[in-house]
């Protein structure tokens, strides 16, 4: 769905349905399709199944860190130290919204055993979309004379992203059962609108991100998600956030406005 609502937009927007790019950039953006989108997607809502979104976020705030040791390996970007400071207090702000209600919390009780097996596919989450952020931004600036826009990168992604995914789906024997939740009208409905939102506005913006700012600094205002979410429980759930949620969320602006200072 995703692809597709992209080959419209890509079409209306740049006149044409194929990205203009080189074929290293092919490779570097399809491998950050694979891992950041196919593999660390699955880490990610793998995890969500097991432990629970409270839990799997809180691993999942570590992304930004992975990202930022990636590129420093693969683009030798520097973070400046103010920078760090203002990553360090929006990650430590991040994580006390993501641990307030803890005491209220719904989650079922887990075993050792399945908490370290859903914590390793968050892990796994975490330094997908790290690592996946870096190898898009290494595709998307590879050539000086040829920028990829970042409408193209996301599609460039998403095709191959999507393509690792049927492709896993066929070796694992899941397509039964995809052919099943398209029969679900109320699930696709979701679908469709989660498509739009995440992988074709959400990614393109995060592509936009990454071209015009470092990599880390890049997924750490992309980790803001659990912060941001809390004004939208409110109105839709009515779920009321503890002083340690607010403080949580009051503490990741501040970090934010650091890093924006540098």
């Amino acid at each position: 769905m995703a692809v597709g609502f992209l080959l419209v937009a890509h079409t209306a927007s740049l006149g044409t349905a194929l990205p203009t790019a080189s074929n290293e950039q092919w490779l570097w953006l399809g491998l950050s399709g694979i891992v950041g989108l196919g593999i660390g997607d699955f880490g990610l809502l793998s995890a969500f199944v097991i432990l629970g979104p409270r839990r799997s976020l809180l691993v999942m705030a570590l992304s930004p860190v992975f990202a930022s040791f990636g590129a420093y390996l693969l683009l030798t970007e520097i973070i400046p130290p103010l920078a760090i400071a203002g990553i360090t207090i929006t990650l430590a702000g991040v994580i006390a919204a993501i641990l307030e209600g803890e005491e209220h919390s719904e989650e079922q009780s887990i075993s050792l055993r399945t908490k370290i097996w859903g914590t390793t596919l968050a892990l796994v989450g975490a330094v997908g979309q790290g690592i996946g952020l870096v190898f898009a931004k290494k595709g998307i600036s590879l050539e000086s004379n040829l920028l990829v826009n970042p409408l193209s990168a996301t599609l460039m992604r998403m095709v191959l992203g999507a393509s690792f995914i049927w492709i896993s789906l066929v070796v694992i024997g899941k397509l039964p059962q995809l052919r099943n939740a398209i029969n679900n009208k109320s699930g696709i409905k979701y679908t469709v609108a989660g498509a739009f939102t995440a992988p074709f506005l959400g990614v393109t913006l995060s592509m936009v991100a990454v071209t015009y700012t470092q990599a880390g600094i890049a997924q750490t205002l992309m980790s803001l998600m659990p912060v941001m979410i809390i004004p939208v429980v409110w109105v839709v759930s009515k779920q009321k956030t503890s002083w340690r949620g607010i403080l949580g969320a009051v503490i990741a602006v501040i970090g934010v406005a650091i890093i924006f200072l540098t």
